[in-house]
């Protein structure tokens, strides 16, 4: 779930915005998954959010190597 913003297509001290497609994903794949509240995850600076997605994917990669293989 990660991708890089880049600043290459800005004026010079242009603001670059994150993609608010890709802050609700971030929002809707934790608050899913912990039932955090939409207030409180976006009190996270961006790169706390973005942690936080990276746990999550990575509960779910252990729980899914864990539990997934036993067919």
């Amino acid at each position: 779930m990660s991708r890089r913003i880049s600043s290459r297509n800005c004026a010079n001290g242009g603001v670059v915005r994150y993609p608010s497609e890709r802050l609700l994903e971030e929002v809707a794949y934790i608050a899913y998954h912990f039932h955090w509240s939409y207030q409180q995850i976006m009190t996270f600076e961006h790169r706390e959010r973005q942690q936080w997605v990276a746990e999550v994917m990575r509960i779910n990669q252990k729980f899914n190597g864990e539990f997934g293989s036993s067919s």
